[in-house]
C-alpha cells in the first residue's frame, strides 16, 4: 500500500528541508506539514500542486499512481524541448539498444551539446 507522508517526508529530507520550511513555502504550519507526513490530514490540491512543483516531481508521482520521477523543462528554448524529447525517444527504445552508440545517437548528442553549450 502507498505511503503518501513517506512519499512527502522523502522528498523534503532529499531537498534538505525541514518542516518549517517546507511550511513557508506552502504557507503551512510545521505542525500541519507533520500532520501530511503522518498521514494525519491529506494535502487539498492547491497544496499537492505547489509540493510538485517544489519537489519537481508530477502529481501523478506524489500521491503514488506513477513511480516515474519528471524532469522540468520549464525555462528551456522551443529546440532544446525537441532535442531532449528525441534523447528520450532515442535512448528509452530498447529495441535501438546494440553494443557502441549508433551514428544518429552521436549525432543527436553532438546536436544536444551544441544547442545547451550556446550563450544565452
Amino acid at each position: 500500500m502507498f505511503d503518501f507522508g513517506l512519499r512527502i517526508r522523502k522528498l523534503r529530507e532529499q531537498h534538505k528541508l525541514s518542516q518549517e520550511q517546507l511550511g513557508e513555502k506552502v504557507e503551512r504550519s510545521k505542525s500541519v506539514i507533520s500532520n501530511y507526513e503522518n498521514n494525519i490530514k491529506i494535502p487539498p490540491l492547491e497544496i499537492l500542486v505547489n509540493l510538485a512543483v517544489i519537489f519537481n516531481v508530477s502529481l501523478d508521482y506524489l500521491v503514488g499512481i506513477d513511480k516515474n520521477e519528471m524532469i522540468s523543462i520549464e525555462g528551456l528554448t522551443d529546440n532544446q524541448k525537441k532535442i531532449l524529447q528525441t534523447v528520450v525517444f532515442e535512448f528509452k527504445d530498447k529495441g535501438r539498444y546494440r553494443e557502441g552508440l549508433t551514428e544518429r545517437q552521436q549525432e543527436i548528442l553532438n546536436g544536444l551539446i551544441k544547442e545547451f553549450s550556446k550563450k544565452k
